[in-house]
């Protein structure tokens, strides 16, 4: 295929860089036979500009704090930013250049934060990568807001975002586009990858709308390039969005997918290995040597690796600069140290609660009194709710709203959003020093479910506030009545789900969620009132943190200790149930211990010896409790236990008749234990 345009002579280190990241994506994409050159080949100039005049990075430090944030959120061009950090001098090797794709190597086939020095966040689903900039967005507004000082902007970063068409249709964009707008949030400049094709065509076969209309009408500043390969409309184009202080910046590119190769412009450059002939003549076109592979000119390489000085450079700069904002004002600069390191405030644990003589509520409520206590321990805590404050009691009372040119506040109303609230709390996590909690009906877990298993894949501290959660909503319905999602949440790798049973349960799963500072954790919460248990009488809460642990032993009719023969195993509200069940089968001549169980991932990881203890394996007589789905509960029953659980969905009417039309009571639990014996 022809053209579009004459490739510049090579003797243009610009073009010649640029050309280098296209033929070096394009090899390695053959030599893995997958993958997607479409984006590195089109993006390239646009890459090339940015990463060369504009973003502070430091290749020997990729983790520097001054420094800004690119985001690939078309992460299936993953080449482009694999090309860039190897060509810039980051720690990735040709030798890994060479093995994309392949078993354990650094340079998978969508980007991952946990694997390749260099790369923020993990992409590869459409949109997440662009939600994921609006929260680091506000993760960098909120610490600017409140640390810089007049001639100490020592927090001042943009974030940088390579978003494609398929971004812009994913829903989470709208939702999170529309966030940022509302936010203000100057810091964010987004290049779109406008050369209108997808994987099944072109993209008027379903996304002909205006996105320059429907960015300008969600309160961000659009501009136009209209050539990809111009670099001078290229970088015009970012200036200017860099001067646009109180508004995000989307810049529309006209691009040409799969610059140069045969079948450029078409469906057919997206994705897949272009065939080696094709990559020879894509090389023709370039201007590049054909017989060359992974060919990387010296003076590309010299180009390209100034990064490094210039880098290291920048960091010395800054760092002098934080010395100095140290020295003018120490307590503020003690606090920047501190929260840089990410690590917990020493004796932050002292401000739980001790919950002595406590009424009996709903475990949100007591949730909501453990957010307040430890709030002013744990500045770096940042929380929110998808419009639901009132109901998930996530509201941290000594602080005020985020809101545009608010930022130091520490409450995000992030709207019905749920998509985009979390995914917004991964890139603030992944921004660092902050730890986001937000709230939501835990039957809208389903609207963040994609967040939450990126989440758990990165290794981001998120904590989900997930409350309603299970059948005693009551009124609200089968809609609103948590049922297969206490199985649906277990079911993700590295994401711990707490779903505690009493006020002192709330403390330590609070305890357990700040402390998990490489993954995130989901927190159950009940509507309805729960039990109170007397931690006087029965065991300490601190149990949690082994994930199931005796709460009440067997005893005889005599009230003495003895040898179970029943075990009920009970979660969250349904405890209470399992303790007046226990009381009546003990009276009745059955000794029945009661396992509290909230947290099976963190039983499941404790010492054999002690899950033995907890469940003796000759004690085959149990029965779990749980208003949820029985899907995994047999693992900890065995063939010859029992479940009572919600195998169905819920239905509308007062919590207490749900509960009891669906067998939740102790006449029924004695019943099925009685089965059991």
């Amino acid at each position: 295929m022809a053209m579009a345009t004459k490739p510049t002579k090579t003797a243009d280190i610009d073009q010649l860089c640029i050309n280098t990241i296209r033929t070096l994506s394009l090899d390695a994409i053959q030599k893995a036979n997958s993958g997607h050159p479409g984006l590195p080949l089109g993006m390239a100039p646009t890459a090339y500009v940015l990463w060369t005049k504009f973003l502070r990075h430091n290749p020997r430090n990729p983790k520097w704090f001054g420094r800004d944030r690119f985001l690939l959120s078309g992460g299936h061009g993953s080449m482009l930013i694999y090309s860039l950090l190897h060509l810039t001098g980051y720690d990735l090797s040709m030798d890994e250049i060479k093995r994309f794709r392949q078993l354990h190597s650094k340079t998978p086939g969508h980007p991952e934060n946990v694997l390749t020095p260099g790369v923020e966040i993990t992409t590869g689903p459409l949109g997440q990568g662009f939600a994921n900039g609006v929260g680091m967005g506000i993760a960098e507004a909120h610490l600017a807001a409140r640390f810089n000082q007049k001639g100490f902007d020592v927090v001042d970063n943009y974030i940088y975002c390579i978003c494609s068409d398929g971004d812009l249709m994913e829903g989470v964009s709208y939702e999170a586009a529309s966030l940022a707008g509302h936010l203000k949030l100057g810091n964010l400049i987004y290049l779109y990858d406008d050369n209108k094709i997808t994987i099944d065509g072109s993209t008027d076969l379903a996304f002909t709308e205006d996105a320059t209309k429907r960015f300008e009408a969600a309160g961000w500043h659009v501009l136009d390039v209209a050539d990809g390969n111009d670099l001078k409309a290229i970088e015009k184009a970012i200036k200017d969005a860099q001067k646009v202080k109180n508004k995000p910046s989307l810049i529309r590119i006209h691009t040409i997918i799969g610059y140069g190769m045969p079948k450029q412009g078409t469906s057919k450059a997206h994705s897949d290995a272009p065939g080696e002939d094709a990559v020879k003549e894509t090389k023709r076109n370039l201007g590049m040597p054909e017989d060359k592979s992974f060919y990387v000119p010296k003076e590309v390489s010299a180009h390209f690796r100034q990064a490094v000085k210039n880098g290291a450079a920048m960091e010395k700069e800054w760092n002098a600069l934080v010395k100095k904002y140290e020295k003018a004002f120490p307590e503020l600069g003690a606090a920047f140290h501190s929260i840089r390191l990410d690590e917990l405030p020493a004796g932050w644990e002292k401000s739980l609660p001790k919950f002595d003589g406590v009424d009996a509520k709903a475990t949100r409520a007591y949730s909501g009194e453990v957010i307040n206590a430890i709030a002013d321990s744990l500045p770096g805590l940042v929380g929110g709710s998808a419009d639901l404050k009132p109901s998930n009691n996530t509201y941290i009372n000594s602080s005020a709203d985020i809101q545009a040119g608010k930022y130091e506040n520490r409450n995000i109303h992030y709207g019905i959003r749920e998509h985009a609230m979390g995914s917004a709390m991964n890139g603030m996590a992944l921004y660092g020093s902050v730890i986001p909690f937000a709230g939501t009906f835990q039957t809208f877990s389903d609207y963040m479910r994609p967040a939450i298993r990126l989440a758990a894949l990165s290794d981001v501290q998120a904590i989900y506030v997930f409350t309603h959660d299970s059948i005693g909503l009551g009124e609200d319905g089968p809609t609103h009545q948590s049922v297969e999602h206490l199985a649906a949440l277990r079911a993700i790798p590295n994401l711990a789900l707490i779903r505690p049973c009493d006020a002192h349960e709330t403390r330590e799963a609070w305890r357990a969620a700040i402390k998990r500072q490489k993954a995130p954790t989901a927190l159950a919460f009940s509507r309805q009132k729960v039990a109170l248990i007397d931690r006087k009488i029965y065991a300490d809460a601190k149990g949690l943190h082994k994930g199931a642990y005796i709460l009440a032993e067997a005893e005889t009719k005599a009230g003495k200790e003895t040898t179970p023969k029943l075990i009920i195993i009970a979660t969250g509200s349904e405890v209470g149930l399992a303790m007046e069940a226990r009381e009546r089968l003990n009276a009745e001549g059955t000794p029945t211990r009661v396992v509290s169980m909230p947290c099976w991932e963190f039983f499941d990881a404790q010492p054999q010896k002690y899950r033995d203890e907890v469940l003796p394996p000759k004690v085959t007589a149990r029965l779990a409790i749980e208003a949820g789905v029985s899907m995994g509960w047999h693992k900890y029953v065995g063939d010859k236990g029992d479940t009572l659980c919600v195998d169905k969905f819920g239905t509308s009417a007062p919590a207490e008749d749900v509960f009891r039309d669906y067998g939740f009571t102790v006449e029924n639990v004695v019943s099925r234990a009685g089965k059991l014996i």
